[in-house]
């Protein structure tokens, strides 16, 4: 996926974004919600259709735009799973039809195709969504349809829904361990850059907190609009700053510009490391190892991570897309959401979202990562938290784990710096 081949579109800033988003899912619930036989308006549990041989489920990605560099290769693990499942005699003895649809890295939209999925297709779940903006943009749309979304990408915490299970880490599973990491290091002394939306404000705000409880300093703190190519002034700011690290939670393509202009402004993952929480093996590809060899990331899973589980989906996934295409964490997160959503449904013996939530407390699966465990009563999953140093081969090797599975604390509950930021 070159980053020539993307739409020019970009998508709204930070929480002006979300406001719009919100503001079309209000009018598309008021005047294009469609009743079911019974009357019922669009604010009752929309009909699943599980009338022929098949279920549907929804696929909602960025296939285009800015965020086409991530998203499009979580669509292609969803497709994986779904074979598998299909190919293994289905769900309930249905096979999964996926209905895919482009939320062309703008927030209105996704919240637009999330209705379509749940009114039209009538799905049973939708997997996908991948900045924090777009998920907020599509909430109010499943809470209102009483319909069930399966978010498999890191985020900033401090949220949880009824009807979304939240696959990918949250901040005591990520962004927490790389500061701890940080600290054992030594690198006490940091800089924080980001995209303007939800996810980096939010998460900078906890990394604040943590750096005053913890001896820490932040030396400055940049945002530069999703899909920015333009970080020339930024990394200049950085090199004079003469931080420790930079803590990066930029997203999307802008992190091809950012590390380009960070080389030229002579600074190297030697002289001032960057810790990034968005930049997976998929991303290293396309920006390119000249510019990454030594940073590091902070995720719950590598193409590298040991096991027989991982050995076995690295196998499929290069089978069915190319021996050249790496995996990655959110790639790995959406397909384990899928057999989460498959081990729920069995349990229950139902596709009612009712019941498949009901069944979700300690669903567990043997997944790439490592065993994970379904809690129930935040609808999050406990991971291993890993920090991975990028190589020249474009692998990201891990350099640290966290031993076991963390427990989800997605109000970070257990951190007494954190009290006032939820």
């Amino acid at each position: 996926m070159s980053s020539g081949s993307r739409s020019s579109r970009v998508p709204r800033r930070g929480f002006l974004a979300v406001g719009a988003a919100l503001t079309a899912v209000v009018t598309l619930s008021a005047c294009g919600a469609k009743t079911d036989a019974a009357g019922s308006s669009s604010d009752k549990a929309a009909k699943i259709d599980v009338s022929g041989d098949t279920v549907k489920v929804g696929l909602l990605n960025s296939l285009s735009g800015t965020m086409a560099i991530s998203e499009v290769t979580v669509r292609d693990s969803l497709k994986l799973a779904i074979d598998e499942i299909n190919a293994s005699g289905g769900v309930l003895g249905k096979k999964i039809k996926p209905i895919s649809e482009d939320g062309a890295s703008d927030w209105p939209t996704f919240a637009e195709k999330a209705q379509k999925l749940i009114k039209e297709d009538g799905v049973a779940a939708t997997f996908g969504c991948w900045t924090s903006a777009s998920r907020k943009a599509v909430k109010p749309v499943f809470e209102k349809n009483k319909s069930l979304l399966f978010y498999p990408v890191q985020y900033e915490g401090l949220e949880q829904s009824p009807y979304i299970f939240y696959t990918g880490a949250t901040t005591n599973q990520q962004i927490v361990p790389a500061l701890d990491y940080l600290k054992s290091k030594g690198l006490k002394k940091l800089y924080l850059v980001g995209s303007d939306y939800v996810f980096p404000r939010t998460a900078n705000k906890e990394i604040k907190a943590y750096a005053k409880a913890n001896g820490m300093t932040i030396l400055g703190e940049d945002y530069a609009p999703l899909g920015s190519t333009e970080f020339s002034t930024i990394a200049n700011k950085v090199k004079a700053s003469k931080a420790d690290a930079v803590f990066n939670t930029l997203n999307g393509d802008s992190n091809v510009a950012f590390f380009k202009e960070y080389k030229s402004a002579g600074l190297t993952a030697k002289s001032m490391p960057v810790v990034s929480v968005s930049i997976a093996e998929e991303e290293v590809k396309s920006i390119g190892t000249q510019y990454l060899a030594g940073q590091l990331t902070a995720w719950n899973y590598y193409q590298t991570t040991a096991g027989a589980a991982n050995a076995k989906f690295v196998k499929a996934y290069k089978a069915k897309y190319g021996q050249d295409k790496p995996t990655s964490d959110p790639m790995e997160a959406a397909y384990t959401s899928v057999y989460l959503w498959k081990a729920m449904v069995e349990k229950a013996k139902s596709f009612d979202p009712e019941k498949v939530k009901a069944a979700s407390d300690g669903i567990t699966f043997d997944a790439p990562e490592g065993k994970v465990t379904v809690d129930g009563a935040s609808q999050h999953v406990y991971k291993t938290a890993r920090i991975g140093e990028i190589g020249t081969d474009g692998q990201i090797k891990e350099v640290w784990n966290s031993g076991k599975p963390v427990k989800p604390d997605p109000f970070l509950k257990g951190y007494s710096w954190a009290s006032g930021l939820s």
